[in-house]
Protein backbone atom coordinates (compact mmCIF):
# COMPACT_ATOMS: atom_id res chain seq x y z
CA UNK A 1 0.00 0.00 0.00
CA UNK A 2 2.21 2.90 -1.13
CA UNK A 3 1.61 6.38 -0.16
CA UNK A 4 2.68 9.21 -2.19
CA UNK A 5 0.15 11.71 -2.39
CA UNK A 6 -0.89 13.26 1.25
CA UNK A 7 -3.96 16.26 1.68
CA UNK A 8 -3.48 18.03 5.25
CA UNK A 9 -6.39 19.57 5.75
CA UNK A 10 -5.93 22.60 8.21
CA UNK A 11 -3.32 24.98 7.83
CA UNK A 12 -2.74 25.95 11.51
CA UNK A 13 0.54 25.58 13.84
CA UNK A 14 0.02 21.44 13.44
CA UNK A 15 -1.70 21.07 9.71
CA UNK A 16 1.79 23.02 8.62
CA UNK A 17 4.31 21.11 10.73
CA UNK A 18 2.73 17.79 9.41
CA UNK A 19 2.84 19.18 5.73
CA UNK A 20 6.31 20.25 6.24
CA UNK A 21 7.07 16.62 7.79
CA UNK A 22 5.25 15.08 4.88
CA UNK A 23 7.12 16.86 2.08
CA UNK A 24 10.50 16.53 3.77
CA UNK A 25 9.57 12.68 3.75
CA UNK A 26 9.34 13.39 -0.15
CA UNK A 27 5.76 12.85 -0.48
CA UNK A 28 3.46 15.81 -2.72
CA UNK A 29 1.57 17.87 -0.22
CA UNK A 30 -1.27 19.46 -0.28
CA UNK A 31 -2.38 22.08 2.32
CA UNK A 32 -5.85 23.13 2.46
CA UNK A 33 -7.57 25.28 4.34
CA UNK A 34 -10.91 27.15 3.93
CA UNK A 35 -9.54 30.97 3.67
CA UNK A 36 -6.57 32.04 1.09
CA UNK A 37 -5.09 33.59 4.38
CA UNK A 38 -5.01 30.57 6.73
CA UNK A 39 -3.00 28.91 4.13
CA UNK A 40 -0.52 31.61 2.85
CA UNK A 41 0.38 31.83 7.19
CA UNK A 42 0.93 28.00 7.06
CA UNK A 43 3.23 27.95 4.29
CA UNK A 44 4.50 31.12 5.70
CA UNK A 45 5.22 28.94 8.81
CA UNK A 46 7.04 26.12 6.79
CA UNK A 47 9.46 28.56 4.79
CA UNK A 48 10.10 30.45 8.36
CA UNK A 49 11.26 26.84 9.89
CA UNK A 50 13.24 25.47 6.95
CA UNK A 51 14.73 29.02 6.60
CA UNK A 52 15.85 28.28 9.99
CA UNK A 53 16.95 25.18 9.34
CA UNK A 54 18.92 26.35 6.31
CA UNK A 55 20.65 28.81 8.81
CA UNK A 56 21.96 26.08 11.70
CA UNK A 57 23.52 24.18 8.76
CA UNK A 58 20.70 21.37 9.27
CA UNK A 59 19.77 22.17 5.19
CA UNK A 60 21.11 23.11 2.13
CA UNK A 61 19.15 25.79 0.07
CA UNK A 62 18.90 23.25 -2.04
CA UNK A 63 17.46 20.97 -0.05
CA UNK A 64 14.83 23.82 1.11
CA UNK A 65 13.75 25.03 -2.50
CA UNK A 66 13.01 20.76 -3.34
CA UNK A 67 10.78 20.39 0.24
CA UNK A 68 8.64 23.78 -0.85
CA UNK A 69 8.53 22.45 -4.05
CA UNK A 70 6.34 19.35 -2.93
CA UNK A 71 3.83 21.38 -1.32
CA UNK A 72 0.89 23.41 -3.00
CA UNK A 73 -1.32 25.05 -0.39
CA UNK A 74 -4.91 25.37 -2.13
CA UNK A 75 -8.81 26.33 0.00
CA UNK A 76 -10.59 23.32 -2.90
CA UNK A 77 -11.23 20.56 -0.76
CA UNK A 78 -12.11 18.59 -4.45
CA UNK A 79 -8.25 18.44 -4.58
CA UNK A 80 -8.50 15.43 -1.82
CA UNK A 81 -9.92 13.63 -5.01
CA UNK A 82 -6.07 12.14 -5.90
CA UNK A 83 -4.95 11.79 -2.40
CA UNK A 84 -3.38 8.39 -1.28
CA UNK A 85 -4.04 9.84 2.39
CA UNK A 86 -6.07 12.68 3.91
CA UNK A 87 -4.98 14.13 7.64
CA UNK A 88 -7.06 15.75 9.46
CA UNK A 89 -5.97 18.46 11.12
CA UNK A 90 -9.11 20.55 12.45
CA UNK A 91 -10.06 22.44 15.17
CA UNK A 92 -10.99 19.76 17.98
CA UNK A 93 -14.73 19.87 17.93
CA UNK A 94 -16.08 16.86 17.20
CA UNK A 95 -19.36 18.11 14.66
CA UNK A 96 -17.06 19.99 12.68
CA UNK A 97 -14.51 17.07 11.91
CA UNK A 98 -16.87 14.87 11.63
CA UNK A 99 -18.96 17.13 8.62
CA UNK A 100 -14.99 17.28 7.11
CA UNK A 101 -15.25 13.22 6.99
CA UNK A 102 -18.14 12.94 5.20
CA UNK A 103 -17.59 15.44 2.51
CA UNK A 104 -14.16 13.89 2.60
CA UNK A 105 -15.68 10.17 1.90
CA UNK A 106 -17.37 11.93 -1.05
CA UNK A 107 -14.83 13.19 -2.90
CA UNK A 108 -12.02 10.20 -2.02
CA UNK A 109 -11.19 7.50 -4.45
CA UNK A 110 -12.53 4.24 -2.32
CA UNK A 111 -8.61 3.49 -1.76
CA UNK A 112 -8.05 6.58 0.07
CA UNK A 113 -6.86 6.19 3.60
CA UNK A 114 -8.20 9.07 6.04
CA UNK A 115 -6.49 9.63 9.60
CA UNK A 116 -7.16 12.34 11.80
CA UNK A 117 -4.50 14.23 14.15
CA UNK A 118 -7.30 15.43 17.11
CA UNK A 119 -5.67 14.52 20.29
CA UNK A 120 -8.76 12.75 22.14
CA UNK A 121 -11.67 11.91 20.23
CA UNK A 122 -12.50 8.52 19.55
CA UNK A 123 -11.32 7.42 16.79
CA UNK A 124 -13.79 4.86 16.02
CA UNK A 125 -16.46 7.63 16.79
CA UNK A 126 -15.04 9.89 13.20
CA UNK A 127 -14.49 6.53 11.16
CA UNK A 128 -18.54 5.75 11.92
CA UNK A 129 -19.25 9.08 9.80
CA UNK A 130 -17.88 7.75 6.86
CA UNK A 131 -18.27 4.29 4.59
CA UNK A 132 -14.46 3.39 4.98
CA UNK A 133 -14.13 2.49 8.94
CA UNK A 134 -11.46 0.15 8.21
CA UNK A 135 -9.06 2.93 6.22
CA UNK A 136 -9.66 5.09 9.13
CA UNK A 137 -6.70 5.99 11.62
CA UNK A 138 -5.49 8.25 14.39
CA UNK A 139 -1.82 10.05 13.26
CA UNK A 140 -1.65 12.22 16.33
CA UNK A 141 1.49 14.23 16.75
CA UNK A 142 2.99 16.29 18.96
CA UNK A 143 4.00 20.00 18.91
CA UNK A 144 5.77 21.65 17.37
CA UNK A 145 5.75 18.42 14.62
CA UNK A 146 8.95 18.90 12.77
CA UNK A 147 11.00 18.69 16.23
CA UNK A 148 9.19 16.73 18.07
CA UNK A 149 9.68 13.10 17.22
CA UNK A 150 6.91 11.18 18.82
CA UNK A 151 3.81 10.07 16.91
CA UNK A 152 0.50 7.78 18.33
CA UNK A 153 -0.82 5.64 15.88
CA UNK A 154 -4.61 4.87 17.44
CA UNK A 155 -6.50 2.17 15.66
CA UNK A 156 -10.30 2.15 15.41
CA UNK A 157 -12.60 -0.32 16.01
CA UNK A 158 -12.48 -1.74 12.01
CA UNK A 159 -8.97 0.05 11.00
CA UNK A 160 -7.47 -2.88 9.07
CA UNK A 161 -3.58 -4.56 9.67
CA UNK A 162 -2.81 -3.29 5.87
CA UNK A 163 -3.58 0.00 6.75
CA UNK A 164 -2.07 0.27 10.21
CA UNK A 165 1.19 -0.98 8.69
CA UNK A 166 1.35 1.82 5.73
CA UNK A 167 0.38 4.61 8.46
CA UNK A 168 3.47 2.74 10.68
CA UNK A 169 5.74 2.97 7.34
CA UNK A 170 5.09 6.48 6.75
CA UNK A 171 5.73 7.73 10.21
CA UNK A 172 9.16 6.14 9.68
CA UNK A 173 9.87 7.67 6.68
CA UNK A 174 9.09 10.97 8.23
CA UNK A 175 11.70 10.28 10.99
CA UNK A 176 8.76 9.52 13.65
CA UNK A 177 8.79 7.15 16.68
CA UNK A 178 5.55 5.96 16.29
CA UNK A 179 3.37 3.74 19.32
CA UNK A 180 0.25 2.16 18.56
CA UNK A 181 -2.25 2.94 20.99
CA UNK A 182 -5.65 1.55 22.29
CA UNK A 183 -8.48 3.99 21.12
CA UNK A 184 -9.55 5.49 24.43
CA UNK A 185 -10.17 9.40 25.30
CA UNK A 186 -7.00 11.02 25.63
CA UNK A 187 -5.09 8.08 24.36
CA UNK A 188 -1.75 8.17 26.66
CA UNK A 189 -0.14 11.75 26.13
CA UNK A 190 -3.36 13.82 26.68
CA UNK A 191 -4.94 11.07 29.51
CA UNK A 192 -1.84 11.76 31.00
CA UNK A 193 -0.75 15.60 30.26
CA UNK A 194 -4.04 17.56 30.44
CA UNK A 195 -4.70 15.98 34.22
CA UNK A 196 -1.34 17.48 35.34
CA UNK A 197 -2.15 21.09 33.80
CA UNK A 198 -5.54 20.66 35.14
CA UNK A 199 -3.99 19.79 38.55
CA UNK A 200 -1.54 23.18 38.46
CA UNK A 201 -4.46 25.51 37.68
CA UNK A 202 -6.53 23.92 40.38
CA UNK A 203 -3.40 24.90 42.47
CA UNK A 204 -3.11 28.63 41.57
CA UNK A 205 -7.22 28.62 41.42
CA UNK A 206 -6.99 27.53 45.47
CA UNK A 207 -4.40 30.40 46.11
CA UNK A 208 -1.41 27.38 46.67
CA UNK A 209 1.06 29.19 44.46
CA UNK A 210 1.30 31.91 42.10
CA UNK A 211 1.31 30.79 38.21
CA UNK A 212 5.45 31.37 38.23
CA UNK A 213 5.73 29.46 41.70
CA UNK A 214 3.85 26.19 39.96
CA UNK A 215 5.73 26.79 36.92
CA UNK A 216 9.31 27.22 38.87
CA UNK A 217 8.26 23.82 41.11
CA UNK A 218 7.67 21.88 37.54
CA UNK A 219 10.57 23.24 35.77
CA UNK A 220 12.96 23.05 39.09
CA UNK A 221 11.93 20.47 41.11
CA UNK A 222 10.51 18.08 38.28
CA UNK A 223 12.99 18.48 35.75
CA UNK A 224 10.57 19.72 33.31
CA UNK A 225 11.18 21.75 30.37
CA UNK A 226 8.37 24.19 30.61
CA UNK A 227 5.83 24.79 33.49
CA UNK A 228 2.31 23.30 32.97
CA UNK A 229 0.69 26.76 32.65
CA UNK A 230 3.59 27.77 30.59
CA UNK A 231 2.76 24.99 28.13
CA UNK A 232 -1.08 25.27 28.52
CA UNK A 233 -0.48 28.89 27.40
CA UNK A 234 1.42 27.14 24.17
CA UNK A 235 -1.31 24.18 23.01
CA UNK A 236 -4.36 27.02 23.78
CA UNK A 237 -6.77 27.50 26.75
CA UNK A 238 -9.43 26.43 24.68
CA UNK A 239 -7.60 23.49 23.48
CA UNK A 240 -6.95 22.10 27.41
CA UNK A 241 -10.65 22.98 28.25
CA UNK A 242 -11.92 20.77 24.98
CA UNK A 243 -9.70 17.78 26.00
CA UNK A 244 -10.45 17.90 29.62
CA UNK A 245 -14.28 17.56 28.75
CA UNK A 246 -13.70 14.76 26.59
CA UNK A 247 -11.94 12.77 29.34
CA UNK A 248 -14.91 13.50 31.90
CA UNK A 249 -17.01 12.62 29.98
CA UNK A 250 -15.62 9.88 28.54
CA UNK A 251 -14.20 8.29 31.51
CA UNK A 252 -17.27 9.99 33.90
CA UNK A 253 -15.06 10.12 36.87
CA UNK A 254 -14.24 13.47 38.68
CA UNK A 255 -10.89 13.30 38.81
CA UNK A 256 -11.35 14.67 35.28
CA UNK A 257 -13.16 17.40 35.94
CA UNK A 258 -12.17 20.81 34.77
CA UNK A 259 -10.79 23.21 36.71
CA UNK A 260 -13.27 26.64 36.92
CA UNK A 261 -10.64 28.76 36.15
CA UNK A 262 -9.84 26.90 33.23
CA UNK A 263 -14.00 27.44 32.03
CA UNK A 264 -13.71 31.18 33.26
CA UNK A 265 -10.13 31.81 31.51
CA UNK A 266 -12.10 30.48 27.99
CA UNK A 267 -15.01 32.45 28.96
CA UNK A 268 -13.29 35.92 28.71
CA UNK A 269 -10.64 34.91 25.08
CA UNK A 270 -7.82 34.47 27.14
CA UNK A 271 -6.49 31.60 25.44
CA UNK A 272 -2.73 31.89 25.62
CA UNK A 273 -0.43 32.85 23.23
CA UNK A 274 -2.78 32.70 20.06
CA UNK A 275 -4.44 35.57 21.77
CA UNK A 276 -1.91 37.14 23.68
CA UNK A 277 -2.63 36.74 27.28
CA UNK A 278 -3.45 33.34 29.07
CA UNK A 279 -2.15 32.83 32.42
CA UNK A 280 1.15 34.98 31.19
CA UNK A 281 1.52 37.65 28.87
CA UNK A 282 2.52 37.66 25.63
CA UNK A 283 3.29 40.50 22.51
Amino acid sequence: MSIQKVMVVGAGQMGSGIAQVAAQAGLQVSLRDVEERFVQKGLGVIDKNLSRDVEKGRKTAGEKAAILSRIQGTTDLKGAAGADLVIEAVTENLAVKQALFQDLDRICGPEAIFASNTSSLPITQLAASTSRADRFIGMHFMNPVPVMKLVEIIRGLATSDPVYEAVRELADRMGKTSVVVADYPGFVSNRVLMPLINEAIFCVYEGVASVEDVDTVMKLGMNHPMGPLTLADFIGLDTCLSIMEVLYEGYNDPKYRPCPLLRKMVMAGRLGKKTGRGFYTYQ
